[in-house]
């Protein structure tokens, strides 16, 4: 049923939100549209996915079903268990869904911190991040209660999340913009560095 390739991945994308056609295409940008489309049509017979309506008038996406959310725990493993893989070469893609799982499952927020909430665009598409009681949830779309905003691309930010003290280099070359608490972008960024920092380091 998911043993195809690219159909993990597809189940992958999915994970945090429902996606259409196009987005997984541009997720996932060394698949044909062809064989996209077939992996979408095995997995919705199998009953892994299924449609469901998108935001914009007359269009749909796809969705995991009850049956495809219980690969959520598989994949993360699979995550986990590939995190000391060497980095594929260059040209690579990273897609968003994919360095927000990362950050799910690696952050160790620190539970005494007040509760904090990030709008982060990632690709042109707009997340939120809330840090409360040392957990981090990601949910799709806008927040009207964000602490700090941060717009940078999927890879730029997969690479802040392994040297956070990159930030400012980051920013200064236009990779990166930040409006708001820049100390919790801090929070975010080395919330995945281990050890966690001290106080002045993590509000840099």
């Amino acid at each position: 049923m998911v043993g195809e390739r690219w159909s993990l991945l597809v189940v992958r994308e999915l994970l945090l939100t429902p996606q259409r056609f196009s987005e997984l295409r541009h997720a996932l940008p060394n698949v044909s549209s062809n064989v996209l489309a077939d992996r979408l049509r095995e997995l919705e017979q199998n009953g892994v996915i299924r449609r469901a309506p998108a935001p914009a008038a007359g269009q749909q996406a796809y969705e995991l079903t009850e049956r495809g959310r219980k690969l959520e725990p598989i994949l993360r493993d699979l995550g986990v268990w590939g995190i000391d893989a060497p980095q594929p070469p260059e040209p690579s893609a990273l897609s968003a869904t994919s360095v927000l799982i990362f950050l799910q499952d690696a952050a160790r927020a620190d539970p005494t911190a007040a509760p904090t909430t990030c709008r982060l665009e990632l690709d042109g598409r707009v997340w939120t991040v809330r840090f409360v009681s040392g957990r981090v949830q990601v949910q799709p779309g806008e927040t009207a209660t964000a602490d700090v905003s941060l717009r940078v691309m999927p890879q730029t930010f997969s690479g802040l999340l392994a040297d956070p003290a990159t930030l400012d280099a980051v920013c200064a070359e236009g990779e990166a913009a930040i409006v708001g608490d820049r100390s919790a972008i801090g929070r975010l960024l080395y919330a995945v560095a281990d050890p966690w920092p001290s106080d002045e380091l993590a509000v840099r």
